[in-house]
Parts: structure tokens; C-alpha cells; sequence
């Protein structure tokens, strides 16, 4: 059974940093594309972070120069680095696995940023 498990989110404030874990059971991650998205309440989902299976990681624009996707392979893991949190960032963030028809997301784990 495929599953996605994501670690790391909590209460943080404004400045501060968090690195987000998504770990993957019967699936190797690097082997497919990954993606990470958030949902704000009262917000649609969005992507903001993709790492294909080769070539550059794409952001969205607000989040560019603050957040860092990257894969561990020893891990079968894919990481996100979140510095320099504003309290917009706060959401819930779900990482997400592009198979090849279908998709597998994880539960999702939540970071607030707040003084």
C-alpha cells in the first residue's frame, strides 16, 4: 500500500524557519515527480513547490527565494526547507505524488506563524 506521510509542521514565528517531511512508503520517491501544496482557510489549494525526477524544482512566485523542495534518497523522503515564515504561509501543507494517471497525497501537517 502506497502512503505519504507528512512531519514537521508546528507554531512558528514570523522570521522564523521550519523544514516539512514527506515520507514515502511502496513507493520510491525519486522516481516520480513530487509536489507540495498548501490550503489556507477559506483558501482553493495551491502548488508551490514541484521537484521533477530530473532537472530544476519550480516555486511559486511567493514563496521563491524562501523555500527550498529537495529529495532525500537514503531517507525516501522529499524535504521542504521553509525560512523566513510570514504569517501568510500559515496552512496546512500536503505533499503530493504525480504518478502516471493518477496521485497520492498525503494527510497533510500544519504550520502556523504567529508572534
Amino acid at each position: 500500500q502506497v502512503q505519504l506521510v507528512e512531519s514537521g509542521g508546528g507554531l512558528v514565528q514570523p522570521g522564523g524557519s521550519l523544514r516539512l517531511s514527506c515520507e514515502a512508503s511502496g513507493r520510491r520517491v525519486s522516481m516520480y515527480p513530487m509536489r507540495w501544496y498548501r490550503q489556507a482557510p477559506e483558501k482553493e489549494r495551491e502548488l508551490i513547490a514541484a521537484i521533477p525526477t530530473g532537472g530544476t524544482p519550480n516555486y511559486v512566485d511567493s514563496v521563491k527565494g524562501r523555500f527550498t523542495i529537495s529529495r532525500d534518497d537514503a531517507k525516501n523522503t522529499v524535504d521542504l526547507q521553509m525560512n523566513d515564515l510570514k504569517p501568510e504561509d500559515t496552512a496546512v501543507y500536503y505533499c503530493m505524488l504525480l504518478g502516471r494517471g493518477y496521485e497520492i497525497w498525503g494527510r497533510g501537517t500544519q504550520v502556523t506563524v504567529s508572534s
